[in-house]
């Protein structure tokens, strides 16, 4: 029987019904809603063609699709040097928000920062990116940030601030009155010195740091068996087998960016090579590693020690070692410890829960496999991640029995995203002077006598340490918007000092290097090298791992009682930080495809058991409503909610959208972790919620899209799984004049071994292109503006199902069954293969759309600039100011789409004539090309038989979408290959 592929599960349903192609009704492509009777039916007559023809030509282009908006110039009375209009000027800089790092560049025109990219310096990040690095950059612009610093409700200035701190700070330190400094985790060396100074000039003052979602279970870990907390590098690219419980590292877990790289590195089958990592994933929800896996199984929370526990006692079995009692489970491991026992010294065994029992077992697997020192380092630890939950469960007694007196809160939002949030808020507000570094008033700063406005991290000065001995600088590419100041300035200016942050953080490096007798030759030029590279990385001598010490293991024994709920932070907003930026919100998740709220995974088989469906609304706990999902692949006896909704003070885009569930974090041996909290699930009768999903906006309608082999087919034969387009390669003829192109011919291939589906490439088009936001109710019509998609289907069964990722955006075929069907010619073809939209001559008359097989092109049904209904980003001066100059904004009632980043085409062909040479293979790259963390898309010149593209698309693995429409596609996709038993 033929492999089954679905999109949701009610058209799995209907795939296995007998009757399903004879009784299939069509569905439009978008929402009828709106339109009147004659367009619905189709019915117009000859006269209302011609009427309809003349009109629009001849006035709606002119009236709708021409009307630009306004933009207001004011010329420069001194220009800066470097400032050519028209021109971008890059800067190397940090993204870090406290939880997140990726060293990025970011592009500014006018002194405007409107892009960031990746720094393909970075031995990190290796010019990588996150969908929430892509979209921080309309943070900067966003209308909820505050314009000037407050004190009690009320905007004052920095002279007010400072007087009263200085004040406060000394009648304090001389009453010896206690206070706290509580910041999210600081990596940045310099602004580390900074506290420690100012901790020692205010010794009353004591520095706690905070995560929101911790991992202080792997510190302590480590901290028993090696002496050290801390948390260990990871090398995914060194492993050959990875095996993983419950850390989602393709996605949230400590710093997916670099493990995207180095985890892809090893999925690549081109150039000859035919060898792949292999991934095990046991987990307790769908994520998107899971998603990737070779092997996926599904276990419930309180089974992972266990399972664990089991897969150590096989190693241990053929190892030597001490095997441990530990409890049957159902749960298949063998196949893992064999190939693990295989590849000692070149596998990896990681879990992302907060449990230190498990987190120790997980050290002595890898201690037997031989893997310190090979895909686990010791000596050059990571820095993020170092709150730790007793620190802050003191702080929270403290502040409630009255025993302090100052609270000072940076980059932390614990009001909000507190596991004990209440007794957080009841002990701050017994607490007298309360002050909040915050770019907003969120939950917690809003509770604060004074709020220090801070900078946007693009407005900011600042050095990161993301692993030891690896560097990054962070700089200012626009100048505060408003009347902000940073953190680091805050401190300095209340210490009395001279100097600003920038200042003091050179200061700071020079005494470092200086006391470590480091030969940087000269000073000014090193620190302008750094700043321009954006990155240092020390190289080490190899040092020897530190002493293994055996601890005590145990496991817990497994609950089949009740549900055990799965928290998640969702690749958009994270744990919340993101919640008011509106291109996160509509960006559809990874695996649900839903947009703009969260939710109640729950299981397949306990959906059919318990009558619930799709938008049915359920009580957690007998408390909270949320709607319901019914998730493939959700484990038996599981349930899961994402994480970063229901804020209260986030901004008009993010305010009362979904359920706050961090109160519903598992606590258990002192450590808070995300999944294994018992929760009761009730339907509440006759109650809908209506949700935004695109997983049905565009489905494959029984036609072979998706096409996939295992590794040992693979090797068999490199067709597997690509017959078809053996077939259809033979086939194909036609009537059609084949196209030459001169020189250049633009293509693009997508590898679809190495995609991961995380989403990057969605928001990088976004942010390049000027994609609209519609809101959740265009949404639910099928209008979301993406210009390209990730499509996401499942094949076999649906409680473990496999899951494929496919990007799709305009394929610029050659024989573009758009062209042809346009009345006023406004899509063309280019002499470089380019799909051409001239948005002045469109008229709206939709043909392309439906003539399109791929359904890639997006009509907008509304004006979304300086419209009220649509009160995202383009409806405020300040938040149209993240629009790319060199992409027009689209009116209503034309049709938009991918157009390969033309303008950064000319760009660089431009520049590459003004240097009077060819363009070199790799220099032009489209956003989605440039951003994403896997490699997996390549663009290129179908001319150049040297280029990426050229070579890929020899490969026995390339095909079409829907090749035997011979439409002649330039974008090619190569099949995806799971390193698993035939």
């Amino acid at each position: 029987m033929e492999k089954q592929y679905w999109q949701s599960l009610e058209e799995y349903k209907e795939l296995n019904k007998p009757t399903v192609l004879e009784h299939k009704e069509s569905q439009p492509e978008f929402s009828i809603e709106g339109l009147d009777e004659s367009e619905i039916k189709g019915q117009s007559s000859r006269r209302d063609f011609l009427k309809m023809l003349g009109f629009s030509v001849g006035t709606v282009a002119l009236v709708s699709s021409c009307q630009m908006p306004i933009r207001k110039a004011i010329p420069l009375l001194n220009q800066p040097e470097e400032l050519i209009p028209g021109v971008p000027n890059y800067y190397a800089s940090t993204f870090y928000d406290g939880n997140d790092y990726c060293s990025v560049l970011v592009k500014t025109r006018e002194n405007r920062p409107i892009k960031i990219e990746g720094n393909d310096m970075s031995k990190i990040t290796h010019g990588g990116t996150s969908a929430r690095v892509q979209a921080s950059v309309l943070n900067l612009y966003d209308d909820a940030r505050l314009k000037d610093p407050r004190k009690r409700e009320v905007e004052t200035d920095w002279k007010t601030i400072d007087r009263d701190m200085m004040m406060k700070l000394e009648d304090m330190a001389k009453a010896g009155q206690k206070a706290i400094l509580l910041t999210s985790t600081i990596i940045s060396p310099s602004t580390r010195e900074l506290i420690k100074e100012f901790t020692a000039t205010y010794p009353n003052i004591e520095w706690v740091q905070y995560d929101a979602v911790s991992y202080s279970a792997i510190r302590k870990a480590n901290e028993l068996h090696f002496g050290q907390a801390i948390i260990p590098s990871y090398h995914f690219c060194k492993a050959n087998v990875v095996v993983s419980f419950n850390a989602d590292f393709l996605g949230n877990w400590l710093m997916p960016v670099a493990f995207t790289k180095q985890f892809s590195s090893n999925r690549k089958l081109t150039n000859g090579n035919k060898k792949l990592n292999r991934l095990y994933q046991y987990e307790s929800r769908m994520s998107l590693t899971g998603a990737n896996a070779d092997y996926r199984y599904g276990i419930r929370p309180s089974e992972e020690s266990a399972v664990l526990m089991n897969l150590y006692n096989e190693i241990a079995k053929a190892t030597g070692g001490q095997t441990n009692g530990s409890h049957t489970t159902t749960v298949d491991v063998k196949q893992a410890a064999n190939d693990l026992l295989a590849n000692k010294g070149k596998s990896l065994v990681v879990s992302g829960t907060n449990n230190l029992q498990i987190q120790l077992i997980v050290n002595a697997i890898n201690h037997l496999l031989e893997n310190y020192g090979e895909t686990l380092d010791l000596t050059r630890p990571i820095n993020l991640k170092q709150g730790k939950e007793a620190d802050m469960q003191r702080i929270v007694k403290e502040m409630n029995t009255g025993n302090i007196h100052g609270l000072f809160v940076y980059n932390i939002n614990p009001a909000y995203d507190y596991a004990d949030a209440g007794a957080f808020v009841s002990g701050m507000l017994k607490v007298p002077f309360k002050v909040a570094f915050s770019e907003t008033c969120d939950e917690t700063a809003s509770l604060c006598n004074f709020v220090c406005t801070t900078n946007n991290y693009l407005e900011s000065w600042d050095d990161a340490e993301p692993i030891q001995g690896s560097f990054s600088f962070t700089q200012p590419t626009v100048r505060p918007i408003f009347n902000t100041r940073q953190f680091q300035d805050s401190l300095i200016k209340w210490l009395g000092l001279k100097v600003d942050y920038s200042t003091y953080m050179e200061e700071y490096w020079k005494a470092m290097l200086d006391q470590h007798q480091e030969d940087t030759g000269d000073f000014t030029a090193f620190w302008n090298k750094f700043k321009h590279d954006g990155v240092i990385h020390h190289d080490f001598d190899k040092t020897d791992q530190p002493k293994f010490t055996n601890q005590n293991l145990s496991a817990q024994k497994p609950s089949k009682n009740g549900f055990e709920l799965v928290l998640y932070e969702k690749m958009s907003i994270g744990t919340g930080k993101y919640t008011n930026n509106p291109w996160l919100l509509e960006m559809p998740d990874p695996i649900t495809t839903a947009t703009w709220d969260n939710y109640v995974c729950v299981p397949v088989r306990y959906a059919d058991e318990n009558g619930l469906e799709h938008e049915d609304v359920v009580k957690v706990n007998g408390e909270m409503e949320l709607p319901v999902i019914i998730q493939a692949g959700q484990p038996e006896g599981t349930v899961s909610i994402a994480l970063g909704y229901g804020r209260t003070a986030a901004g008009k885009a993010g305010n009362g959208v979904g359920k706050n569930v961090f109160p519903l974090m598992n606590f258990k041996g002192g450590y808070y972790d995300v999944a294994g909290n018992t929760v009761t699930i009730e339907k509440v009768s006759g109650k809908k919620y209506p949700l935004a999903l695109t997983q049905m906006h565009h489905n494959m309608e029984g036609r072979s899209i998706v096409r996939e082999t295992t590794l040992p087919k693979y090797k068999e034969n490199p067709s597997s799984g690509n017959e078809q387009h053996l077939i259809d390669d033979k086939n194909n003829v036609t009537l059609y004049q084949k196209i030459d192109y001169d020189g250049i011919h633009w293509g693009m291939t997508i590898d679809l071994t190495s995609c991961t589906g995380c989403a990057n490439c969605v928001i990088a088009c976004q942010a390049e292109n000027n994609v609209p936001v519609i809101g959740k109710d265009q949404v639910r019509k099928r209008r979301i503006m993406h210009w390209m998609r990730i499509d996401r289907y499942f094949s076999a069964d649906p409680e473990n199902p496999d899951v494929y990722h496919m990007p799709v955006m305009c394929l610029h075929c050659d024989n573009a069954p758009c062209e042809n069907v346009c009345p006023v010619a406004a899509t063309n073809h280019s002499n470089e293969g380019l799909n051409q939209m001239a948005y002045n001559r469109c008229i709206g008359t939709r043909y392309c759309i439906n003539n399109c097989p791929y359904k890639v092109r997006r009509f907008n049904w509304y004006e979304f600039v300086n419209n009220n209904k649509f009160d995202y980003n383009m409806n405020s001066e300040l938040g149209k100011m993240v629009l790319n100059p060199d992409v027009i904004v689209r009116q209503r009632g034309v049709v938009e789409k991918c157009s390969l980043c033309v303008q950064r085409l000319q760009e660089k062909k431009l520049q590459a004539k003004m240097e009077n040479r060819e363009l070199v293979d790799g220099e032009v790259q489209t956003a989605c090309s440039q951003s994403c963390p896997t490699g997996a898309i390549q663009f290129g010149n179908l001319k150049d038989e040297n280029s990426v593209v050229v070579q890929n698309n020899k490969e026995e693995r390339m095909y079409h979408l829907l090749e035997h429409l011979h439409i002649l596609p330039s974008t090619s996709y190569l099949t995806k290959v799971r390193n698993k038993e035939a």
